[in-house]
């Protein structure tokens, strides 16, 4: 009896890992124990997984159990049940893999489709905590093209914009994936100048995660964006999107110094980023900047070309 016991865990072992396993042995031990609730309801279907009352973390399963409800499913009340459960259980790092190791992630992926905005923001939620993980990336980036059109032609500063653009920021954490956003740069400029505060942070959190990668500096140099940009460097300004696109300054800068961007200086066209950021009314504006009362701003300032 104990050898067969063994063996079942080293098989389990060799399916989802030995990490994984041991987390969720925690975890269900942890609920038999300590979640009376949860031991008296062992029966509970997939549609009582998603009821708003039920909290505990899932165990494998459980988690079977509901993206296969997921996948079955036409209901878009169950659906968005389901992929709120999935996404709260996804920010559990031993769940991340477990739902891809299920085959989890083409299935959320395919909702992101759906014409109901709730679902489609819902499903973008869920595979923003799954993206946390590296392996799961690669799953993940084949929905990236599709996320850069819906950020894009969504309603401005709507949840699934900005769903969107959180997903797309930590797929960009990497350099391993950006190149796929080189196309949307100018668009993505274009949604950081007419949308609100909320969507303004988000769009920059995205574009510095570009600028610090020295092959999407030309890119973001070339890239054509309206002069109302150099707006963003006033000293009114919000500070945390001030402090945004100095950094993206920053970052751009020192990336030109490594590319030595000066030297393709003529293949940048008027009325790109490369003619806002060093001319004249930028220059300006920076010299103004060394005067801010936030010493945050100061040192930023400091760091970059002086004008």
């Amino acid at each position: 009896m104990g050898r067969s016991r063994h063996v079942g865990w080293v098989a389990a072992g060799l399916v989802l890992g030995a990490g994984a396993c041991y987390c969720i042995y925690k975890l269900t031990r942890g609920q038999r124990q300590g979640d009376r609730g949860l031991r008296l309801r062992p029966s509970r279907s997939a549609e009582d997984l998603t009821d708003g009352s039920y909290d505990d973390i899932l165990n494998v399963d459980q988690l079977q159990k509901l993206l296969y409800l997921l996948e079955s499913t036409d209901d878009p009340i169950i659906i968005e049940r389901a992929l709120v459960t999935l996404g709260n259980n996804a920010a559990f790092s031993a769940n991340q893999v477990i739902i891809r190791e299920l085959g989890g992630i083409p299935i959320i992926g395919s909702k992101i489709n759906n014409p109901n905005h709730s679902i489609k923001e819902k499903a973008l939620n869920a595979l923003n905590n799954l993206s946390v993980n590296v392996e799961n990336q690669v799953k993940i980036k084949v929905y990236i093209s599709q996320v850069c059109k819906d950020v894009l032609s969504g309603p401005l500063d709507s949840a699934v914009q900005l769903a969107g653009l959180r997903l797309l920021t930590n797929m960009t954490v990497t350099n391993d994936h950006q190149h796929m956003l080189h196309n949307y740069i100018t668009d993505l400029f274009h949604v950081l100048l007419t949308g609100n505060g909320s969507t303004k942070v988000q769009v920059l959190k995205l574009l510095v995660n570009l600028s610090e990668n020295p092959a999407m500096a030309e890119g973001l140099l070339g890239a054509q964006v309206d002069s109302s940009f150099l707006s963003l460097y006033d000293g009114h300004v919000a500070k945390e999107i001030l402090l945004r696109v100095l950094t993206l300054f920053q970052n751009i800068n020192n990336c030109c110094k490594k590319e030595g961007c000066s030297a393709m200086q003529p293949t940048f066209p008027k009325g790109s980023l490369f003619f806002l950021l060093y001319g004249e009314e930028c220059a300006q504006k920076m010299r103004a900047l060394v005067d801010h009362h936030d010493a945050d701003v100061k040192e930023k300032v400091t760091v970059l070309p002086k004008f």
